[in-house]
């Protein structure tokens, strides 16, 4: 993991546009953001079920870059004043408290154009054949839509000073959270040739680890502190949102947690291959203290 995540920061600073005179301060916001580290698990996703069904990860390396920039872009406009508000993330001030909303916002935009440009570059469609790479850019537009990540953030947004139940809580994980996630393995997989089985297999998989992921986010906002998390905490809280924690508390959602982890360990045993590094994943992430 620690392999693929160096090959990822790597390949991620080739992608930025080269600073030209007049576009300038967005290719520096965009470079800002998406170098600003984090755990890169959505392209680690993408590579290790590329190999887990051809043998080859790099082969789907444009297509799991291309899912962090969308990532990326997410976490920008998440932290804008109309979204949010956060003034922190990753331990660093928020895009936009650097270069200004407005900025931040056509930097975000920026970066959702710049994956799919390079998902269907040239050198990408040679790569992985056309057919393959027209499957992985559908597959990452869906998630991200107004059916899945951005349908997810407008639930978040409209259940502000709102109770919510667990039905609606669940929902607006698996699309703000849980699409993204799912759209990530799903590439890997289309990339590598799985079949429809393997695909449903990835896709469980995702769906637990990304639940489990927002449940112990949920754990993190009331049990941590900003220097540990590297980004404010109590703001689901300050703003009245209802989330597993307030609706189970911090016992039970640990007990959530550990059952969502062993639900998609054991999705993987449809794949003949060593998993040995995607449990190991979903257990770290279940543990994980930022």
């Amino acid at each position: 993991m620690n392999d693929y995540r160096a090959i990822i920061e790597n390949s991620l600073r080739d992608y930025i546009p080269q600073k030209q005179s007049l576009e300038e301060e967005v290719a520096d916001s965009m470079r800002y953001s998406l170098n600003a580290g984090g755990k890169r698990i959505r392209p680690i996703l993408a590579l290790e079920f590329c190999r887990l069904c051809s043998g080859d990860a790099m082969i789907a390396l444009p297509f799991a870059c291309a899912v962090e920039m969308v990532h990326t872009y997410s976490l920008i406009h998440d932290d804008l004043p109309c979204m949010d508000d956060d003034d922190m993330r990753r331990g660093k001030p928020s895009n936009h408290k650097v270069y200004g909303e407005a900025t931040a916002l056509l930097a975000g935009d920026a970066l959702q154009s710049l994956a799919f440009e390079t998902m269907l570059s040239d050198e990408a469609v040679k790569a992985v054949g056309a057919d393959k790479a027209a499957r992985a850019a559908g597959a990452l537009a869906r998630a991200i839509g107004a059916y899945g990540m951005v349908g997810g953030q407008i639930i978040d947004l409209a259940y502000e000073n709102k109770s919510a139940d667990e039905e609606i809580i669940r929902e607006m994980h698996r699309k703000k959270t849980g699409a993204l996630i799912r759209a990530a393995c799903e590439i890997g997989c289309i990339i590598g040739g799985a079949d429809e089985s393997q695909i449903k297999a990835a896709q469980d998989y995702a769906e637990s680890i990304g639940l489990a992921f927002q449940i112990v986010d949920d754990i993190l906002d009331v049990t941590s502190d900003e220097k540990t998390l590297g980004k404010p905490i109590g703001s689901d809280a300050d703003n009245s949102k209802s989330t597993f924690v307030t609706l189970y508390g911090v016992k039970k959602c640990v007990e959530l947690v550990n059952e969502l982890t062993d639900r998609a360990v054991n999705s993987l045993n449809v794949f003949s291959g060593d998993t040995s590094s995607l449990k190991e994943l979903a257990y770290s992430l279940a543990k994980r203290k930022n």
